[in-house]
């Protein structure tokens, strides 16, 4: 069985010495880059099962790594996790906005962040069965393809929208805190701001093509529409 692969992009020396030791235990196969166009290239070329990515890199930026990943056929799916020492909250939403499914702050812990890489990981690999497709109101989610259409339309989603489209989906009507859907989104245990969660419903409700599909419900969240 091949151990998985993670990328760890990131410049600050100690970090990666200390980060590639800890998850060269945990079975990893570990891959270093210390810039933003080496981190890049690596990403592409290795189409690693997890990527670390520090937002303040030289060259280019973790988040313009991450724009970059999400609209690559072949990248768009990969795990991303950010790690940075920028905690304001505005950055968060702009990690979040760009396609990050997750988001961890300096100073850190290994064991935390270790099992925060592990829960990607595992989201990515559990498999639904054959066949599980789930549909209303045009919009059509196929979780074995990982696909989405509305109205026929392919939509390309990241790997957060794709959860929390689904969610919605799966249960028209039922309105959800914004609490709820970071948790389906994102998992148990990760950041979860208020205005990160608006920024995904705002960015799905473009990418459908038909703002009035998901509802806002005031004073709790969001919902999908019951009903045409």
């Amino acid at each position: 069985m091949s151990k998985p692969r993670i990328l760890i992009v990131e410049d600050e020396r100690g970090l990666t010495q200390a980060l590639e030791y800890n998850f060269s235990r945990e079975g990893y196969e570990v891959h270093i880059a210390a810039d933003g166009a080496e981190g890049l290239r690596k990403a592409q070329t290795l189409l690693p099962d997890v990527i670390i990515l520090d937002i303040m890199l030289p060259g280019m930026s973790g988040l313009d790594i991450c724009k970059e990943l999400r609209s690559g056929e072949k990248t768009r799916d990969l795990p991303i996790l950010m790690l940075t020492a920028r905690t304001e909250e505005t950055d968060q939403i702009v990690g979040f906005s760009l396609g990050a499914d997750d988001y961890v702050t300096k100073p850190f812990s290994t064991k935390v962040l270790v099992q925060r890489v592990k829960a990607l990981q595992r989201r990515r690999e559990t498999g639904p069965e054959a066949g599980d497709i789930i549909e209303h109101l045009g919009v059509r989610i196929d979780r074995v393809r990982h696909a989405v259409s509305h109205e026929g339309k392919s939509v390309e989603l990241t790997p957060t929208e794709f959860r929390l489209l689904e969610c919605l989906l799966r249960q028209p009507g039922r309105a959800f805190n914004r609490h709820q859907l970071m948790d389906a989104a994102i998992g148990d245990g990760s950041i979860v701001l208020e205005r990160t969660i608006d920024v995904h419903i705002k960015t799905l409700r473009k990418k459908l093509g038909d703002s009035d599909l998901i509802e806002t419900v005031r004073g709790v969240g969001y919902k999908f529409r019951e009903r045409v």
